[in-house]
């Protein structure tokens, strides 16, 4: 993840400090409590936090997310606009520990509410980085334990409700639509983790392997075991050994599918896959999406939920009641995926 990048990051995030500060003196210094627009003003650190701060926020908000659609948001280094906008901002939705310049603009913020995930969701060390290329244990200055909370939807839930409850003391005046808008989210939520609880009860196989070891809670809440080809940083280079241990956890549970992620080059998915005569799909972390305008994170976690079906042997289930389309984007039912041949 962000691993090798933090010295680097620094510097560039004290370089853009200085320019955020010359842009906030010549603009007369920080904003009123909302825009023009008399919205809240809410800075987002990347998708995860924007989708909560747009479903509950809807009409009342403002958000800018720092991450743009599409991009790996472990690489993220803020400009001098994306800090200023941090320092104005009335609400900042992050994960602590993930993107460090992210950490640091938040440091230097006057924002009412300063809202991190990991407050609401605790982390948990799924050993991530043992056995990769740099695996010195979990001394790096990276976050104490799997950052990717949002994948277990029950965790995504407690996220959204710490994000309700900051909106409506930082914004008083719509506090009940806030809690209105966290209810129904919640529910939808809700609704997803029994479709994923109902869908992977009956599997073959309950191990997977995917290239990013993304996906600890995911596996955690729904009885899975992931086998991950890298650890923390989809771009360490995994040992011989680590290899070796992933190509017999694949032979002796079954494993049909190598997952590899959306963002990320999927050369060593591909090769592992090859070797092993198996087939690749996508499992998508969601720490970014490509086109916003039409897919979102329900979408995009009913697709993940069928190619794990497809990958483990589980039959397709029938969505349940109380799953309706989200009013940013459809969240389209998950057909069958396509798995591409190694």
């Amino acid at each position: 993840m962000m691993i090798r990048r933090h010295a680097r990051t620094s510097i560039a995030l004290a370089a853009t400090t200085i320019a955020a500060a010359l842009t906030l003196t010549a603009c007369g210094g920080s904003s009123s409590a909302k825009d023009a627009d008399g919205k809240l003003n809410v800075v987002a650190s990347f998708y995860p936090m924007e989708f909560l701060a747009q479903q509950i926020g809807k009409d009342h908000v403002a958000v800018t997310d720092l991450t743009a659609p599409g991009v790996e948001p472990h690489d993220l280094e803020l400009t001098a606009k994306q800090v200023a906008s941090v320092q104005k901002a009335d609400a900042i939705l992050y994960l602590k520990g993930l993107q460090p310049t992210v950490d640091q603009a938040v440091g230097q913020s006057s924002a009412k509410a300063k809202i991190d995930a990991t407050a609401a969701s605790p982390l948990v060390d799924h050993h991530l980085d043992e056995d990769t290329a740099a695996g010195d244990g979990h001394k790096h200055d990276g976050p104490a334990g799997d950052p990717h909370i949002w994948l277990d939807p029950a965790r995504y839930a407690a996220i959204a409700k710490s994000v309700g409850d900051s909106f409506a003391k930082a914004d008083p005046a719509h506090a009940d639509d806030y809690r209105k808008n966290t209810d129904d989210l919640v529910n939808r939520l809700g609704a997803l983790d029994k479709e994923f609880q109902t869908g992977l009860k009956d599997a073959r196989t309950r191990t997977f392997v995917t290239s990013h070891a993304a996906f600890g809670y995911l596996a955690d809440h729904y009885g899975l075991t992931q086998v991950a080809i890298n650890g923390v940083d989809p771009e360490s280079e995994p040992t011989p050994a680590r290899l070796a241990a992933v190509q017999k956890a694949a032979k002796d549970n079954g494993v049909t599918t190598i997952f590899f992620e959306a963002l990320v080059d999927p050369k060593l998915a591909n090769t592992v896959a090859k070797d092993l005569g198996l087939k690749t799909a996508v499992l998508d972390p969601l720490e970014g999406v490509k086109d916003p305008a039409k897919d979102d994170y329900l979408s995009v976690m009913r697709q993940n939920l069928a190619n794990l079906q497809a990958a483990l042997g589980a039959a397709p289930a029938a969505a349940p009641t109380g799953t309706a389309p989200t009013t940013d984007a459809p969240a389209t039912s998950a057909p069958t995926p396509a798995p591409t041949a190694s």
